[in-house]
């Protein structure tokens, strides 16, 4: 079966980088950041590493820091701000703050090892507009898991 092609967007954006953040498929939306330095991350233990990159997003754009999967399933390698917001201003390098949740065993990063990912996007800059209260949705206050979760509370 064939299914029609979105075009995506593609944006330049300069960087400065020992490694240049890779696709590593056709399609992929976030590129791969690798570490600069070895670093071992021991059982419960977080840590701010390096990357070695800084770029210069244009306005109207950000940056978002994520956890890789495979990192994230098979070693309990996760970032703790999850996502990590770069915005446009920022020329400053790009660290990430990894941390391993798996109880019992250490994890080890060498320098060159793929961390986390980069994601790059427009986003709108919101015009917040006071009011005395809001309009109704078929949602209502309904969150945290209110459509399906039994031990969810909404507030």
């Amino acid at each position: 079966m064939h299914y029609p092609r979105c075009v995506s967007e593609t944006v330049d954006v300069p960087i400065v980088a020992s490694h240049v953040p890779v696709y590593a498929h056709p399609g992929d939306a976030g590129a791969d950041l690798v570490s600069t330095v070895s670093v071992r991350l021991e059982a419960g233990e977080r840590a701010l590493v390096p990357t070695g990159v800084r770029i210069a997003l244009p306005e109207g754009h950000a940056a978002f820091v994520v956890p890789r999967s495979g990192l994230a399933v098979k070693h309990g390698i996760t970032i703790v701000n999850s996502p990590g917001t770069i915005d446009a201003g920022y020329r400053g390098e790009i660290k990430v703050v990894l941390l391993n949740t798996d109880r019992a065993e250490a994890y080890e990063i060498e320098a060159g090892d793929r961390i986390a990912q980069l994601i790059v996007s427009p986003v709108a800059q919101a015009r917040f507009l006071p009011v005395d209260d809001l309009d109704e949705s078929v949602r209502g206050e309904g969150g945290f898991g209110s459509s399906g979760y039994a031990g969810a509370t909404t507030n």
